[in-house]
């Protein structure tokens, strides 16, 4: 009616990951993937969305394909 009700647009966050057993995972963290073969891999951040980066291949895989459907945390394991 007069602007009292408008929404403020929502700043983009990054989103927070956790390995396996739980433990926060950050940009630059080394881990074993347990999925998709990709070995030692890297966790690397593109704007606002994270990408595990295989050390032995350079293949590049999105922290969204890695999500365990019971726990909710990534199918990795910080090393």
């Amino acid at each position: 009616m007069f602007g009292l009700f408008k929404k403020k647009p929502k700043e983009p966050t990054v989103p927070q990951i956790s390995d396996i057993n739980g433990v926060p995972l950050e940009e630059g963290d080394i881990v074993i993937s347990h999925r998709y073969d990709l070995g030692e891999s890297r966790i690397i951040l593109d704007g606002l969305h994270f990408y595990y980066e295989s050390i032995e291949t350079g293949e590049k895989v999105s922290f969204t394909k890695m999500v365990d459907a019971i726990t909710g945390n990534q199918k990795v394991e910080k090393k």
